[in-house]
């Protein structure tokens, strides 16, 4: 699926999406890490991933650049901005290649998951690029942290697409939704879950 043009109310839904990612991230930041320092749940990549479905990989990456820009300055730490910007950008390019290429003979989940874990070593290498350090044992740990997270995100954006009605999707970007992803996905979902009912 292409851009397209950024409309006002296309604007106005990156900045309510990046809005509520930045909220997220604020609360998850009053919690203590996952595992190992620096691992998170990444509850604020639930919008970036749902920008994905809705419009295509330029919206999503302009959610996650805005979004760790300003949270860096939140955090009042620069440093983490690399950290950060880096997982988001290789995560967020992953997720598009496996949703535009190989989605849906493997899941919303699965993509999610893979995502999650491609942003946790990302970060994990690019601390020991940064500071020098030839260890990389914290990775089997920040695999499992990306594996939960991308669990929950997925499941979380998958219940979106699955309890709002798809014209809620259709009047909120100002067009039609038919063979998007967004329609895609929550066909595939409702079959499976249809399947799974049978069984």
């Amino acid at each position: 699926m292409k851009s397209g043009k950024f409309t006002a109310k296309k604007i106005a839904v990156l900045a309510i999406f990046i809005t509520l990612s930045l909220i997220t991230f604020i609360i998850e930041n009053q919690f203590p890490p996952l595992f190992v320092p620096g691992a998170r749940m990444g509850l604020a990549n639930i919008f970036s991933f749902t920008a994905l479905i809705m419009f295509s990989p330029v919206e999503a990456f302009i959610v996650v650049a805005v979004r760790t820009g300003l949270g860096a300055i939140y955090a009042g730490n620069v440093s983490a901005l690399l950290y950060s910007f880096t997982g988001g950008v290789v995560s967020m390019a992953i997720s598009s290649v496996l949703m535009y290429t190989v989605y849906p003979r493997v899941s919303v989940m699965a993509v999610s998951v893979l995502g999650a874990v491609a942003h946790n070593v990302t970060q994990n290498i690019v601390f020991v690029l940064l500071t020098d350090t030839s260890t990389l044992t914290l990775i089997p740990y920040f695999i499992l942290a990306g594996i939960l997270s991308g669990a929950i995100v997925g499941a979380v954006t998958l219940l979106l697409f699955k309890k709002i009605p798809m014209s809620v999707f259709e009047k909120t970007i100002g067009r039609k939704l038919r063979e998007s992803k967004a329609e895609t996905v929550e066909n595939t979902e409702t079959a499976e879950t249809s399947e799974n009912k049978e069984d």
